[in-house]
């Protein structure tokens, strides 16, 4: 029997994916073994990216579970209208009387008292309300939208109850008339055949007779979404586009609540369940979380784009963020009480339970019967979120990582380096001790720096070759200026990560931060990928990352590249093996203003004599936008020789793929 530290040995080998099945390919002599999951996405609900974003849902708010406390103003009528046409009467209030789930505790109620025949008025009458989605529904013709809502009926009459959505002048695009009996909750459902698009669709729910109607749970969903699991499409497929080898979610700050304390700390738990039983929650970036978009899907989104799942915990300590800002002082960091922990603990053995155990255990029936019997095979699991690394964090930090390593030792835990990753800083260096303490496998850094730190910092090549924790940059961008992100900052990105890949024995993960930003709602600046409802703007750094996840590997190669002119210091190069596939992938990039010659010699490689060349280019001051899009991939295959001379234009970034 092997003992618990052989196991937590081979289990850190094979899940951190060092690649040990490459070795059945040969590598060519002269490689740095180096992390084939170098590229990764991190997704945070930032700036609306799950509801109006990933989550294909058109309608806002239709828990009705919109806090008052999140902004002035909100509450659960939140994107709700009151409409009572065909000079109908009545009104419509929130309710919290026998709700449809303790977790979803408010709904709305339909009060009708006068209502005209359903064909005055030339076919508009009755008392209800209007969702208009997040800035309109954006609808097709030709596609179909799921509808589906919970109504109880109020009194003994029963209730026809017309939903309609609808164009611009009020032009019917689709309807449905339920009729209503039950004095319980239930479910009732339709299928909308659009028959013309419409940018700013609205969806109306009309109580057609007298009476009081309930009303909770509304939803509009397209039926083409992707791989038919609810996310929209286009969003899902420029992540497939990048080639990413995990995900890290659901945050961020939203992990602990980014200050507000411990009532909105987000909780697994709470949102793999039937969406009728999750627990919307504040978001710390000031809007309303359904959940819509939970545990459960981000599973499923890592399985259906073939990447690893890398969630998140809390761990007993809150953010010392306060009231919107940030704060360094210990007092503003909240601690729950050492003897409550072991609740800590158990979320995070029960998340490896519903997402590694079968149907027999406790949570793998409940994965099961949410449609995944088949376990997830979770192999990272990250422990809090730029917390300020105070001696209650590491005490708190400690006690799960010890009890959750004597479980499950197979688990990779990746711990935090403070709010500062930058050596100096009292909170890195008592990240990193904690780290050396614990053995632990991988530590998260985040920085957002100007342009100039990803063109000058080249701080791995300084860190000790000896230590047994990797790196994790968990979050990272260039910040330089207020809106949009300028091809200058992408190209720096390139270099820097071309050192990345040079100490890939060290880093073995990346992801850039944030991920989406919605047009309507934009919490930061500068975003990998922009949208609206109806198209996305890929930006200068999306192409960046996707030209590296593209050319992922499990070797560097760094004798393989030499530029002419030795004394220019904005010009890297980065040459990368994958043993799996046989192919071979060099990266130059100039920053400079002029033409950089560089001579590159592949002869150690067994590959085709022809290569495919992708070309990234422009003005350092271009900038990608919904109107124009001057930096983008330029494509083409040419014959090659296994040693080339090649003229690099100012301010591109070149990339030549080889084949077995």
């Amino acid at each position: 029997m092997k003992t618990t530290t052989t196991l937590k040995a081979l289990a850190l080998c094979t899940a951190m994916s060092f690649n040990l099945t490459g070795f059945a390919q040969k590598a060519p002599k002269g490689g740095l073994k180096i992390s084939d999951e170098l590229i990764g996405i991190f997704f945070e609900d930032i700036s609306n990216s799950a509801d109006a974003g990933l989550n294909a849902d058109l309608v806002q708010n239709g828990s009705f579970e919109f806090n008052p406390s999140m902004r002035d103003g909100w509450g659960p009528g939140t994107a709700w209208t009151f409409q009572r046409p065909g000079h109908s009467a009545g009104y419509i209030n929130f309710a919290t009387d026998n709700p449809l789930h303790v977790n979803n505790p408010t709904y709305m109620r339909i009060h009708a008292e006068r209502v005209g025949h359903y064909y005055d008025f030339d076919g508009w009458t009755g008392v209800g309300m209007l969702n208009n989605g997040y800035n309109g529904m954006n609808v097709k013709a030709g596609e179909k939208y799921d509808f589906s809502v919970f109504f109880r009926n109020r009194d003994k009459a029963e209730k026809p109850v017309r939903v309609v959505l609808t164009g611009k002048d009020r032009k019917v695009l689709a309807e449905k008339i339920f009729t209503v009996k039950d004095n319980s909750w239930q479910k009732y459902q339709a299928t909308f055949d659009v028959a013309e698009s419409c940018d700013k669709a609205s969806l109306q729910i009309l109580c057609l007779e007298t009476g009081e109607l309930d009303v909770d749970m509304v939803e509009l969903m397209p039926q083409n979404t992707f791989k038919g699991h609810g996310l929209r499409k286009d969003l899902v497929e420029s992540l497939q586009a990048l080639n990413p080898k995990f995900m890290r979610f659901p945050g961020g700050c939203v992990v602990h609540g980014g200050g507000d304390g411990f009532w909105n700390t987000y909780r697994w738990k709470t949102t793999v369940g039937p969406k009728e039983q999750r627990k919307a929650l504040k978001n710390t970036w000031g809007y309303c979380q359904s959940m819509a978009l939970g545990y459960y899907e981000y599973f499923q989104l890592c399985e259906d784009l073939n990447m690893q799942p890398v969630p998140i915990l809390p761990c007993g300590v809150s953010c010392q963020g306060v009231n919107g800002g940030w704060s360094m002082k210990n007092q503003a960091q909240k601690v729950v009480p050492m003897s409550e922990m072991d609740e800590w603990v158990q979320d995070a053995l029960d998340l490896i339970e519903w997402a590694n155990g079968d149907v027999t255990t406790k949570w793998g029936k409940v994965r099961a019967e949410a449609g995944h019997p088949k376990p997830f095979g979770l192999k990272y699991l990250g422990i809090g979120n730029e917390e300020k690394i105070t001696p209650e964090f590491a005490e708190r930090f400690k006690y799960m990582y010890k009890k959750i390593m004597e479980k499950h030792p197979e688990i990779v835990i990746i711990g935090t380096a403070g709010p500062g990753s930058h050596p100096g800083n009292p909170d890195y260096d008592n990240a990193w001790k904690l780290a050396e303490e614990l053995n632990m496998p991988i530590m998260d850094e985040h920085y957002y720096e100007k342009r100039t730190y990803f063109l000058d910092n080249r701080q791995y090549d300084k860190y000790p070759r000896d230590r047994k924790t990797k790196v994790y940059v968990g979050e990272y961008s260039t910040q330089e200026k207020e809106h949009g992100n300028q091809w200058g900052d992408a190209l720096a990105e390139a270099l820097y990560l071309m050192n990345i890949e040079k100490n890939g024995d060290i880093v073995c993960m990346t992801s850039y931060a944030p991920l989406f930003a919605y047009r309507h709602n934009t919490n930061w600046n500068p975003d990998l990928i922009y949208f609206d409802n109806e198209k996305t703007y890929l930006t200068c750094s999306y192409y960046v990352q996707q030209l590296f996840g593209q050319s992922s590997g499990d070797y560097y190669y760094g004798d393989c590249v030499k530029f002419e002119n030795k004394d220019e210091k904005y010009v890297g190069q980065s040459v990368i093996y994958n043993s799996k596939t046989r192919e071979v992938f060099v990266k130059m990039a100039n920053y400079t203003d002029k033409p950089q010659k560089a001579t590159f010699d592949i002869s150690r490689f067994s590959v085709k004599a022809q290569a495919k060349v992708t070309t990234l280019k422009g003005n350092l001051d271009d900038e990608n936008n919904y109107d124009k899009h001057p930096v983008s991939p330029e494509t083409k295959t040419v014959k090659a020789k296994k040693k080339m001379t090649v003229t690099l234009e100012p301010h591109s970034l070149v990339m030549y793929s080889f084949k077995k």
